[in-house]
């Protein structure tokens, strides 16, 4: 599933995943690390995504002792949330047309 607003995509897989990459690792260059993507690519998207929300889903610390880093805030916590409910409500809904479509792919 993808949300788009004016013609970009503001909430999508690529972006959810994402943002449980940061939630877990704590900080965007380790979360595209653990996604084999570019910092400058997790950055634009992370950024991309809170320009795109009334309330930003990520907040990053500058420096420091720890060298910073970033986590989730509320909102963040609530896409990941309202978005994995979404695929499995629709993953059982339409479990038969699933099972249909899997059967057409080379094994």
């Amino acid at each position: 599933m993808r949300i788009q607003q004016a013609g970009t995509i503001a909430l999508g897989p690529g972006k959810v995943s994402l943002l449980e990459a940061v939630q877990e690792h704590g900080s965007i260059s380790a979360a595209a690390r653990s996604l084999n993507m570019s910092y400058r690519r997790a950055w634009l998207l992370m950024d991309e995504l809170n320009r795109s929300l009334k309330s930003p889903a990520t907040v990053s610390e500058h420096g420091g002792q720890s060298g910073g880093g970033s986590v989730l805030t509320p909102v963040g916590e609530e896409i990941i949330r309202l978005y994995r409910d979404i695929e499995r409500e629709a993953a059982a809904a339409c479990a038969t047309q699933i099972t249909a479509l899997t059967k057409l792919v080379k094994r």
